[in-house]
């Protein structure tokens, strides 16, 4: 059973940094490339960046230079360091394998707020 359990959000000012966990079953991390998405009421859930299996990175424009993917195969846990947050970073942030399957399932995400 594919487990996918988010950590590290919380209430941050502007220009503030977080580092969010993701704690994966081996299932899920060993066979495919993962990703952090976010999401906002009434938006489609968003690829904010994404990391191969050797350790190639992605990232969206809106966060490129600001965050940072990273994983631990050995703890099968990914990581993202979110630097130079902005209000417009807010939302619920999920990690995932990436791309998606349709008939894949999503942890409960952990909240991310930037305000003043």
């Amino acid at each position: 059973q594919v487990q996918l359990v988010e950590s590290g959000g919380g209430l941050v000012q502007p220009g503030g940094s977080l580092r969010l966990s993701c704690a994966a079953s081996a299932s899920i991390f060993s066979n495919y490339a993962m990703g952090w998405y976010r999401q906002v009421p009434g938006k489609q859930r968003e690829l904010v960046a994404s990391i191969t299996r050797n350790g190639n990175t992605g990232y969206a424009a809106s966060v490129k230079g600001r965050f940072t993917i990273s994983r631990d195969s050995a703890k099968n846990t990914m990581y993202l360091q979110m630097n130079s947050l902005q209000p417009e970073d807010t939302a619920v942030y999920y990690c995932n394998r990436s791309p998606v399957s349709t008939f894949s399932s999503w942890g409960q995400g952990t909240q991310v707020t930037v305000s003043s």
